[in-house]
């Protein structure tokens, strides 16, 4: 029978780029037999195959094109139809609009383009879109970004975990965080951006603030900058919210 719970896998969470023991964004959401690879970034199809084969995904869902969060869809791409795995159909990929371009004009080496649709089944998010992955209800929101750019909730058997993805504090995240189980929100900045019209990321405080706003019950960061060490960024986000607080370090899984 299958589990239940709701499980995040921390495949990495570096940024802008790994670290020698950790790869960048890239999380496995899994429950009730499912299974969602959540962002992609660099280095993460290493770790994803500790807990899942790529023809054994469900989905893959895409927050934004930067490539901290998605590079490792060229070498999925690859492994998925030149090696030794054999898909029964394309993998869905839930991703922002121009994705499967964006894919193509990176891999076409010759006058015709690359097949990335024998891949990846690619449908674009939109703000609010919703679909079922066997028992997970997956909802996008569009966030604040500086660029095409979503935020998750997956839901399953009375529980939620919401995923910021890359932005800065904003109204639709913390509507699409409330009252979840678990909030896994990044806190890539030391310092307030200058000008909060412009403002791409979070701060540690932001996150927690923003946690705190949303009523989550839990919270996990992620995406912390260089300049922070993981304990202060924990430390930082505390101070804001009265819930448990931890950091997603790689190999790490939060049970819902």
């Amino acid at each position: 029978m299958p589990d239940e719970h709701l499980r995040l896998a921390v495949l990495g969470s570096a940024t802008p780029y790994p670290s020698a023991d950790n790869p960048c964004s890239g999380y496995l959401v899994s429950g009730g037999g499912a299974r969602v690879w959540v962002d992609a970034g660099t280095g993460t199809l290493g770790p994803l195959q500790r807990h899942v084969r790529l023809d054994e995904l469900d989905a893959i869902w895409i927050s934004h094109l930067h490539a901290d969060h998605c590079a490792d869809l060229l070498t999925a791409y690859y492994g998925a139809l030149y090696a030794d795995l054999r898909l029964a159909a394309p993998i869905p990929l839930y991703a922002p609009p121009g994705t499967a371009d964006r894919l193509a004009d990176f891999l076409t080496n010759t006058a015709r383009r690359s097949p990335v649709e024998s891949a990846f089944a690619v449908t674009e998010l939109t703000d609010g879109h919703r679909m079922e992955v066997g028992p997970l209800t997956l909802t996008s929101r569009a966030v604040e970004h500086g660029m095409p750019a979503f935020a998750l909730r997956v839901a399953a058997g009375g529980r939620s975990l919401v995923y910021s993805g890359d932005t800065a504090p904003c109204p639709a995240l913390t509507e699409l965080a409330r009252d979840c189980d678990l909030l896994l929100c990044e806190a890539e900045i030391a310092e307030p951006e200058p000008d909060a019209g412009a403002g791409l990321h979070h701060t540690p405080e932001q996150a927690g603030a923003t946690a705190a706003a949303a009523r989550a019950a839990r919270l996990v960061v992620t995406h912390v900058g260089r300049t922070m060490t993981p304990a202060e960024a924990v430390g930082r986000a505390a101070a804001h919210f009265a819930g448990p607080v931890a950091h997603a370090d790689p190999g790490a899984t939060f049970t819902v």
